[in-house]
């Protein structure tokens, strides 16, 4: 029998190490809990409040946290491949070598997070918030961040191979080194952007004309 701990007050709740897979957290009060370690696969966190929660090497695979409350948490090293977490507040959340291999993070507010190294491979984050999210060496190939907002986020050495960047705000964002190969920028803004270094080839779509991309500091391959 499925455990439910549906709309349950569990702030600092210690759940670490536990197996908890298929378990219905929806709209409970997770505040600061300590989950690190736990198995959570497919479970139902919709709406749950995890504010600053401890979920670090926790395995949330195809977990559903559409419209969850994850500020601030630590999500580092956890696996999150295929978790549904549309709409997710996720603003500071520290996700270092974090696992999102086809996580949908459609429309998501991941201002501020720490994704250093994390693995993004075919994420969706169409419409995400990205501001200021730290992005070095994450791989991102053949992400949907279509219309995303990356306005000063650091994506240096991250790769991007494939990816969709179409109508992507990338205002003063850092792309130092990173792979462009083969990635679509069509009606992507780059004002001040940081290209130096930044690696293209022929199937990439630029919005600036290939001079200024050189001018500018990128290598075509």
């Amino acid at each position: 029998m499925r455990k439910s701990y549906r709309e349950q007050e569990l702030s600092q709740h210690d759940f670490s190490d536990q197996n908890l897979s298929f378990t219905d957290f929806t709209e409970a009060n997770l505040v600061r809990a300590n989950l690190s370690g736990a198995k959570l696969m497919g479970s139902n966190f919709s709406e749950a409040i995890l504010w600053k929660a401890n979920l670090e090497k926790s395995d949330l695979r195809w977990a559903f946290l559409k419209g969850a409350i994850l500020e601030g948490a630590v999500l580092k090293e956890a696996n999150l491949e295929g978790a549904k977490l549309e709409k997710t507040n996720l603003s500071e959340a520290r996700l270092w070598d974090a696992t999102l291999w086809k996580a949908d993070l459609s429309e998501a507010n991941l201002n501020g997070a720490k994704l250093e190294s994390a693995n993004l491979k075919e994420a969706k984050l169409e419409k995400a918030n990205l501001s200021y999210a730290f992005l070095k060496e994450a791989k991102l190939e053949k992400a949907n961040l279509s219309y995303a907002f990356l306005v000063r986020a650091n994506l240096s050495e991250a790769n991007l191979s494939g990816a969709d960047l179409s109508e992507a705000s990338l205002d003063w964002s850092d792309l130092t080194g990173a792979n462009l190969s083969g990635a679509n920028l069509s009606g992507a803004n780059l004002s001040e952007a940081n290209l130096k270094g930044a690696t293209y080839d022929d199937n990439t779509i630029l919005p600036i004309l290939e001079g200024e991309a050189q001018k500018r500091g990128m290598v075509k391959k």
